[in-house]
């Protein structure tokens, strides 16, 4: 029995390439300045104004489709006869999911011959786009409407959803991010690496220093995850911030060359909630892809690095008076000092008034975070550097 598949305008799938594959999709409204807005097309969206007026503290609200217009959506497919595939955003950060389900239930009586599937693709943009290309592929082979559910729901737990954000008080405000003291990152510089779990939540799992590393770690986990590049296409989408786009293209090419790169900006209903500046990854990974992607390095590594680094500066000191020490000390100190105030007092005089409380309870934890991870620290690697300190200061009595 023929089927269609449908999506939605999140999936931010090119109108042309939508149409080309007989893939309908049914628009999300968002909401500014009193008026309502659809985009469904996303090559002809003036990105780059939208993600200004963000930028400059724009209030968007999106609305979430009712029952009745999935309803009404899928009804004149169900009348010419033909079963539903309709392939949604995650159930874990829209409640979407949950109305087409209520609206595929609505239909049951109304068309009892009929089927309607919701796939719950546990992601997003392309993430859900891809999903949705893979059905209309799926349907065009001529598999039943069973085989191809089953081979979404799977196809779906393979799609790999990893993205970067500028600014994670967009996903704070709308709630659609799980494990809030990540909050601590957009304080203290630190970019985030995100991802859409197994349950199709968004949770930070990764912290880097700096933008350009940040795309190099999306890079790093395709090279690691991605499964059988040559034949597929890799997808990424960004938030107006087109140059770092193209330079993940570029890492993405190098290892692991995928057989080509879909690239697209970020449409408004998505875009509002992950803010300017947001550069997204989505390919199809390994089985355990939603659980793979983690931080690379355990606490107790980055620990052992703690320990080398001072035993190094121990070692830098041979040879040095018990003054000349204690002066480079003091400058290393003071000017750690300042770096630090003049960082956090420069992102703290950044945030609204209305969001300090949440930035205050995140840097509290990472305090606390911190002070647990340094009390965990080996005894017999602290008495290895007291024991490296004696030597050096038996060195500097003999050389006196």
């Amino acid at each position: 029995m023929a089927f269609a598949v449908l999506s939605d305008t999140s999936g931010n799938v090119p109108k042309k390439l939508l149409e080309e594959k007989n893939i309908p999709v049914i628009p999300f409204v968002y909401s500014y300045d009193g008026e309502d807005h659809v985009c469904e097309d996303v090559e002809n969206f003036d990105a780059k104004e939208f993600y200004s007026l963000l930028a400059r503290g724009k209030e968007v609200t999106t609305t979430q489709i009712s029952p009745s217009g999935y309803a009404d959506f899928f009804r004149p497919f169900l009348n010419d006869g033909l079963d539903v595939i309709f392939v949604s955003m995650s159930s874990g950060i829209s409640g979407s999911y949950n109305s087409a389900n209520i609206a595929a239930s609505l239909l049951e009586e109304e068309f009892p011959d009929r089927q309607v599937s919701v796939i719950d693709t546990k992601g997003a943009a392309l993430g859900e786009g891809f999903v949705a290309l893979k059905g209309a592929e799926l349907r065009d082979k001529g598999l039943s409407f069973e085989e191809a559910v089953s081979a979404l729901r799977t196809y779906s737990t393979r799609m790999c959803n990893v993205f970067t954000v500028d600014d994670l008080m967009f996903l704070k405000r709308g709630g659609r991010l799980s494990n809030l003291s990540a909050l601590v990152g957009t304080v203290l510089n630190i970019k985030p690496l995100l991802k859409g779990d197994e349950t199709g939540h968004i949770v930070a799992f990764a912290k880097i220093r700096g933008r350009k590393k940040a795309v190099e770690a999306l890079a790093e986990r395709y090279d690691t995850l991605v499964e059988d590049p040559a034949s597929q296409t890799v997808g990424i989408v960004h938030a107006a911030c087109i140059e770092d786009a193209e330079k993940l293209a570029e890492l993405l090419k190098k290892n692991k060359p995928p057989r080509d790169i879909l690239t697209v900006g970020y449409e408004p209903v998505t875009g509002s909630h992950v803010g300017p500046g947001t550069l997204a990854l989505f390919f199809e990974g390994r089985d355990d892809v939603r659980t793979a992607l983690n931080d690379m390095a355990s606490a107790k590594d980055r620990l052992k690095t703690m320990v080398n680094s001072v035993k190094t500066t121990l070692d830098s000191y041979k040879g040095a008076s018990p003054a000349e020490i204690k002066a480079d000390l003091k400058a290393g100190i003071n000017t750690a000092r300042e770096n630090a105030v003049g960082t956090v007092k420069e992102k703290l005089d950044a945030v609204r008034e209305t969001d300090l409380d949440d930035v205050k309870e995140a840097l509290a934890k990472a305090k606390d975070n911190v002070a647990g991870k340094v009390n965990s620290i080996a005894v017999t690697e602290i008495a290895e550097v007291k024991e490296k300190l004696e030597n050096i200061k038996e060195s500097i009595r003999k050389d006196h």
